[in-house]
């Protein structure tokens, strides 16, 4: 993808349905967050969510999407797992596991996109200190989504929060505009220098998504070729907001 040549600047209608679609968003990782139990499936929060996004006549951008097409409307991705695993009947959640969930949500032909990570039953303090720092690296990247700004200071942001928790950001995935198409310019790498890439503009929408690995920032693709997991089998976390550029405050649309 030409990133530079893929950014759509948002009309205020556009980013108010962006909002709603959203809130739905929203409200789909709060279902799914309630059923985190030991013993339930992948495949059953993915029943879940899907049912959310009936009841209000959306759909999922990631069904169908890529090569091979993926087959569900949610990434279900546990422990070592740090995107894009693949909800299954045979795969159910353990006590002391760490799960991120990441939904996008279309309505009206327009794309939110957010995630989360949270653990199953009590999590262990090393656990916990990953999720804390991963969804801190988020707001640090979030509070620096202002017009004016380049996308180095949002990535440099957000690199500087994970690195100071003593953990790895991921070079090969990356955060990305959002809105008319799940996947749009500009690019937004997790670090970066400050003053560099992109201008940021009053109605680009941005999915960003700090992805962070415990042991190293290395990852492989499983056979599946959709799962990449870390590539030493250290725990990883994934938090995500899309957020509009206003002429003021970033405003995060991913919210109920």
């Amino acid at each position: 993808m030409d990133w530079a040549r893929n950014i759509s600047i948002k009309t205020p209608a556009e980013i108010a349905i962006m909002r709603e679609a959203g809130r739905i968003n929203a409200e789909v990782h709060a279902t799914v967050k309630a059923l985190l139990q030991p013993g339930i499936s992948t495949a059953e929060l993915n029943t879940a969510a899907e049912n959310v996004l009936r009841k209000y006549g959306c759909t999922s951008p990631f069904k169908g999407y890529g090569e091979p097409p993926f087959p569900t409307s949610i990434t279900v991705s546990i422990n070592r797992e740090l995107v894009h695993g693949i909800p299954r009947d045979d795969r159910k959640l353990k006590a002391g596991d760490i799960v991120s969930i990441d939904c996008g949500t279309i309505l009206d032909g327009l794309v939110a996109d957010s995630a989360f990570t949270a653990g199953v039953g009590e999590i262990s303090p090393k656990a916990q200190d990953l999720l804390k720092v991963t969804e801190g690296a988020l707001y640090a990247g979030i509070e620096k989504l202002r017009a004016g700004n380049r996308t180095g200071d949002v990535g440099a942001a957000i690199q500087k929060h994970v690195e100071r928790g003593g953990y790895h950001v991921t070079r090969e995935y990356t955060g990305h505009g959002v809105g008319r198409q799940m996947h749009e310019g500009p690019q937004v790498p997790n670090y970066g220098k400050p003053g560099s890439g992109t201008l940021l503009r009053q109605g680009m929408t941005i999915a960003l998504e700090p992805m962070v690995l415990a042991g190293t920032r290395s990852t492989r693709v499983l056979p599946d070729r959709w799962t990449v997991v870390s590539a030493d089998g250290s725990l990883t976390a994934h938090f995500e907001h899309t957020v509009a550029v206003t002429s003021g405050d970033p405003l995060i649309l991913t919210v109920l």
